[in-house]
């Protein structure tokens, strides 16, 4: 008999998806069709609070104090999970999961002041308030985050924030209170020294919401990305997350969580486009006979069963790595999930595309909608090609560690070694 705890709690988070998101799926996307971008319907704080009672709350937050509610699970324990609320992609809210709020409620639990968990900690573990994380910017190339541009200015008794930022999450949602803003705060520091992070309310003066940000046609209605510009916005002092000058050590508190939240919602949806494929391909006939009988259509099929397994496993790996190493031991695991679940997702976004045909190209089932997020996901937190350059430097460490003598002249022949040429 399996007395894990978390068996129960997936086979009762699988039971509320089938029994209370499922059913409300179509009902969502009327009401987001029909409403302001981050509008919610009234059923959603009805959900919510079905969710807390049943201690489906706060699931993945392992360090929680004594005094906030949740369930305390390690990122191993949390990731299958995480795979279920992806079947949908507005479910992780219903349960305090969702992001970018979990990953900032992972820095205040980690390096938030008292009074910064009293403030905006409290709220967030309750479900009252939601924030933004303001990164990326438009005038710069981000992938490489040295090259982040806005500035947070020391005036004494506040802070000067003067920057243009996109890709804020949660614009427009109801409680969305502030965001966590990275910008250069020591122009003159080393390069990974010269950054800090704040907490800045989104009501101050001068904090300006440009636009909501389509994603490849997508306006992402229910949780849109905002374009924000941040013109001399003063804030607090006490405001500060981390301290001063460690801003991208407080941003990777959050990334590597993130990424593992991520990339497991991602194999959700992904089953749950490997599922509409399949119930698609046998319900459509063309030249004869059904869809799923046309041996690209199963090829399409078992490809994306073989992507989904071994994505899934990465993840597991990266999880049990980041339980055991922390974020930066486990650098190397996170990045390799990063690469491999988001394209392989992208891949089964893509025959979904396919299999789905004229339809799957509109707004009438969530293929598109999800294509367009995996290929999105290719550049949200960090690019492929900054993943592939992390990883790549990680195997050439270990290579080099693991045989410090090199194994080149055991197995291949030395050819600078002269006396093997004859007539010497």
């Amino acid at each position: 008999m399996d007395d894990n705890p978390t068996t129960d709690l997936g086979r009762r988070l699988t039971r509320f998806m089938e029994q209370e998101i499922f059913p409300r799926v179509q009902e969502m996307k009327a009401f987001v069709a029909a409403n302001p971008p981050g509008a919610r319907p009234a059923f959603m704080a009805a959900l919510k609070r079905k969710a807390r009672g049943m201690g489906l709350w706060n699931l993945g937050l392992p360090n929680l104090p004594d005094w906030a509610p949740g369930t305390r699970l390690t990122n191993t324990e949390f990731a299958p999970l995480a795979e279920t609320l992806g079947w949908v992609e507005w479910a992780a809210e219903v349960f305090n999961c969702h992001a970018p709020d979990l990953p900032t409620m992972e820095m205040l639990v980690s390096i938030g002041t008292d009074e910064q968990k009293e403030r905006w900690l409290k709220p967030m573990l309750e479900g009252q308030i939601c924030t933004g994380f303001s990164m990326t910017e438009p005038e710069t190339a981000s992938s490489d985050a040295r090259n982040i541009a806005t500035r947070i200015e020391d005036r004494g008794d506040h802070w000067l924030v003067n920057g243009h930022k996109w890709f804020t999450g949660n614009s427009g949602v109801p409680g969305w209170s502030f965001t966590v803003l990275i910008g250069v705060s020591d122009p003159e520091a080393s390069d990974y020294a010269r950054h800090s992070a704040l907490i800045v309310p989104i009501d101050l003066p001068g904090v300006h919401v440009v636009r909501d940000i389509p994603v490849l046609g997508f306006s992402h209605r229910a949780r849109p990305n905002a374009e924000v510009l941040f013109e001399n916005v003063r804030v607090p002092k006490e405001n500060l997350l981390g301290t001063r000058g460690n801003g991208f050590a407080a941003a990777q508190v959050r990334l590597a969580t993130a990424r593992i939240h991520h990339c497991m919602r991602s194999i959700g949806g992904a089953e749950l486009m490997v599922s509409l494929m399949c119930e698609r391909a046998k319900s459509r006939e063309t030249f004869g006979r059904k869809i799923s009988d046309h041996g690209k259509v199963q090829e399409f099929v078992a490809l994306s069963r073989i992507d989904l397994q071994q994505a899934r496993l990465l993840v597991l790996n990266a999880a049990a790595a980041l339980d055991a190493k922390g974020g930066k031991g486990a650098q190397a695991e996170i990045s390799m999930i990063k690469l491999a679940v988001a394209r392989a997702c992208y891949d089964v976004a893509d025959r979904a595309v396919q299999v789905f045909g004229a339809m799957g190209m509109t707004d009438d089932c969530p293929v598109a909608d999800f294509f367009a997020g995996m290929r999105a996901l290719r550049i949200y937190d960090g690019p492929d090609e900054v993943h592939v350059r992390t990883i790549a430097r990680h195997e050439f460490g270990r290579q080099a560690a693991q045989y410090p003598e090199g194994l080149l002249h055991k197995f291949c022949t030395d050819f600078s070694d002269r006396s093997r040429w004859s007539g010497d």
